[in-house]
């Protein structure tokens, strides 16, 4: 058995206080959104993948190899493994620190730990320079790893901190305040690293600037929800155990979880479509480059493209949930992805405006789907274990959406068309979209022991 709340700990209006008091406590829990977009856009989506590359290339041998712990790597493959190793570092910490909070209830102590860690892993960056490779590598595995954990525990607060009928909404600003800081910095990064020479800099050291800012952002703005989120006291069962390894808490975690089959069909659909969006999202420029011709600037602009509509997608999506019900809205999501995906796949090369108007349809689909599909997850966790079903939820996230890129290469490797390779993925939103549709929410809801909201 696990930690329960107390009366006083149950979510949103439930526990008596105010709705001024809860409405601080949401406008805090934006702003970590807020702080840490930027490593995710600006770090991992932009700058750091070909600078940590080139680096590795600088301190590679005759043959192309670095030699991290004595293995030979080909440079060009160190990124990549280096993103590997990070995940698996998160897989086994997550559940961990999911246990951790939901038993002592002290959750935002765990949460600052985890931001200062990548906020000060992210700042180092400013140090990667040289030949220090293995420095790039470290740093970013410990930054990934402690994003995810920072995600488990903030997505964690969701069904505290809002009512049942208040959490699509709540969920969608989230998103939409993390999409404004991610394509703000983002534009003031490529200010400095296209003006480099008119700044007086290096065009490598304009890239560790526009690493290290992402880490003193990160720090500077998670200081807001640290001060307004609070913790809430937890009754231990007698017999409750205690926390173990990441991977035997995930298996108990799981196992409990079916108890509540309903939730586990909805985290199955959702890992799922969420392993398209996530390889949409992580091949969306090799398609470009490679099969449509297109140049680095035309990339990086449409990054920006979808950052901007993002917010407005995520915001847009939140209302027509308001009016249609979260799962109905999620569901014409995968629709609109599966459409986009289509068009892609008849884009004719060396089109910018038409990548350009792919990376639109992306960004208003993209945020929206994501914040609802965490608020309609949120309705579906038992009280007093949210922290411990968020982290199986960003697992599924973060730890597990490796079936969608190897569809990706595999059926390139056989085709040799990155065309054929990206309408691969449909079928991740069509199954998605199928078993989606046959979760039915307000059962679940029901089953989890939550109050059912008007709309859902």
């Amino acid at each position: 058995m696990t930690a329960q709340t107390t009366d006083e700990a149950e979510p949103g209006a439930e526990d008596g206080r105010s709705a001024a008091s809860r409405k601080r406590e949401q406008h805090g829990w934006y702003f970590y959104d807020f702080a840490c977009s930027v490593y995710s856009t600006s770090v991992l989506t932009v700058f750091l993948g070909p600078y940590l590359t080139a680096v590795a290339k600088a301190a590679a041998d005759a043959e192309g190899y670095v030699h991290p712990l004595g293995v030979p790597v080909r440079a060009g493959s160190f990124f990549a493994y280096a993103v590997s190793v990070s995940v698996i570092a998160a897989v086994l910490v997550m559940p961990l620190a999911g246990a951790v909070a939901d038993r002592g209830g002290r959750k935002k102590p765990l949460l600052a730990a985890a931001a200062y860690t990548g906020a000060a892993a992210t700042t180092g960056m400013f140090f990667l320079s040289g030949d220090r490779y293995l420095l790039g590598g470290l740093l970013l595995v410990v930054a990934n790893a402690a994003l995810a954990v920072s995600m488990v525990l903030y997505n964690a607060y969701l069904p505290q901190i809002a009512t049942a009928d208040e959490r699509d909404t709540v969920s969608s600003r989230g998103w939409a305040f993390g999409y404004t800081s991610g394509a703000s910095v983002l534009v003031l990064n490529l200010v400095l690293f296209q003006g480099h020479d008119s700044f007086g800099v290096s065009e490598g050291t304009a890239v560790r600037i526009c690493l290290a800012s992402a880490g003193l952002w990160w720090g500077a703005f998670a200081i807001i929800p640290l001060r307004r989120l609070r913790d809430r006291a937890v009754v231990r069962e007698p017999g409750a155990a205690a926390p173990v390894s990441g991977w035997r808490q995930l298996l108990a975690t799981l196992r409990d979880m079916r108890r509540f089959p309903l939730t586990l069909s909805f985290l199955l659909a959702y890992l799922i479509y969420n392993d398209g969006v996530q390889t949409v999202i992580s091949q969306a420029s090799v398609y470009g480059s490679q099969e449509l011709g297109l140049e680095q600037s035309t990339l990086i602009v449409a990054v920006l493209l979808v950052q901007v509509l993002a917010v407005a997608g995520a915001l847009g999506m939140g209302r027509l949930a308001r009016a249609y019900g979260a799962k109905r809205t999620i569901l014409g999501s995968l629709a609109a992805w599966a459409l986009t995906l289509a068009a892609g796949y008849f884009l004719p090369a060396r089109t910018p405006v038409g990548f350009f108007v792919l990376a639109s349809m992306i960004g208003l689909v993209l945020g929206g789907s994501q914040a609802l599909s965490r608020s309609l997850f949120s309705h579906l966790v038992p009280a007093g274990k949210e922290a411990e079903y968020f982290s199986a939820y960003e697992m599924s996230d973060r730890g597990l959406s490796w079936v969608g890129p190897l569809v990706f290469g595999l059926t390139y490797q056989m085709t040799g068309s990155y065309r054929t390779a990206i309408i691969s993925l449909v079928v991740f939103f069509a199954l998605g979209f199928v078993l989606l549709a046959r979760v039915p929410v307000r059962r679940a809801v029901e089953a989890a022991g939550n109050p059912v909201p008007e709309r859902l």
